[in-house]
């Protein structure tokens, strides 16, 4: 399998990333070893995960997921076969949140521990916090970087001009750089990315590890009508989509899947891989079935018709 560098960091990674929030959520205890052993066996060895995972599910308070990785990483060994990549900033109750140093410097304590290593390869603010200086944030993280808890940082959610100034004020003073930046983008939502993000990130080598890479699940394809989203935990998000754009999106993604003899998910998760300034897309799988169509997304190559096919469809 072909790695990509993330940004300037010398981190080597696989051309995709598996979204960790899956870990003690939709994926319990066991199922999350079988998907974490098959994620391992399969050479992707790139976990995204976050301190607030799964924070949101009644009666958890957060860190479920880096928990589950790191008893995986203490039973199976081999983290040094890992790239391990995690957040902070999110609300986590208790006043718990945003890029304060002394509240960094406390929440990479608690996803080391949970985690169960001595060091975070990725260690990303989950959002923009701007009621704190960026060079505040940047000098919590030269600190846990020289200290040798953190390999590299990253961002999430930011907007290119705050990434840009965050850069210039990396250049400035020596400080570590964000390597990577996590924006929401897929077939469905291209505007936000491919608008201003997209060159901040070529022009400046940042990494990108796109969330939200099948676009909630709709394209799987297992989404073509209004009935097939109820009920379901992100049927609201999958409902935008069911317009006359997204059956164009569908349509394509058929016809380019019956040329390849794939699944519609491992066309999207391609097309991604081939898109300017993209190292890995983030997708989840809860089962290992599903994950063998986000495997199989990494040993395809589409043809300029197909790339052009899919950019007609998805314009």
């Amino acid at each position: 399998m072909n790695m990509r560098e993330l940004g300037r960091s010398g981190i080597q990674v696989p051309p995709l990333c598996f979204g960790g929030n899956v870990f003690g959520w939709t994926a319990d205890e066991k199922r999350s070893f079988e998907l974490l052993d098959a994620l391992a066996e399969a050479g992707l060895t790139f976990i995204d995960t976050a301190n607030v995972y799964s924070a949101w599910v009644p009666g958890h308070q957060g860190g479920e997921s880096e928990a589950i990785i790191g008893r995986w990483l203490k039973a199976r060994g081999g983290r040094e076969r890992m790239t391990i990549a995690t957040k902070v900033g999110m609300r986590m109750g208790d006043g718990r949140e945003g890029l304060k140093p002394d509240y960094i410097r406390v929440a990479v304590e608690e996803s080391l521990s949970r985690l169960q290593t001595d060091y975070i390869d990725l260690y990303q603010s989950h959002r923009d916090d701007e009621s704190v200086p960026l060079e505040d944030t940047l000098g919590a993280y030269d600190a846990l970087i020289k200290a040798g808890k953190v390999r590299a940082i990253g961002a999430s959610n930011y907007g290119a001009a705050r990434l840009r100034e965050a850069l210039a004020i990396s250049a400035r003073t020596g400080m570590p750089r964000y390597e990577s930046l996590q924006p929401e983008y897929n077939l469905m939502e291209r505007r936000v990315y491919e608008s201003e993000l997209q060159a901040v990130c070529v022009e400046n080598h940042v990494g990108v590890i796109n969330f939200f890479s099948l676009a909630s699940g709709f394209l799987t394809g297992k989404y073509r009508s209004r009935a097939d989203a109820e009920g379901r935990a992100r049927g609201s998000r999958i409902e935008k989509y069911l317009d006359e754009r997204g059956m164009r999106v569908i349509a394509a993604l058929d016809e380019t899947a019956r040329e390849h003899g794939a699944k519609p998910a491992t066309i999207a998760l391609a097309w991604l891989m081939a898109r300017p300034g993209i190292t890995a897309p983030i997708a989840s799988a809860t089962s290992v079935e599903q994950l063998q169509d986000l495997v199989a997304a990494t040993r395809i190559t589409l043809s300029r018709d197909a790339i052009e096919r899919l950019d007609r469809a998805s314009a």
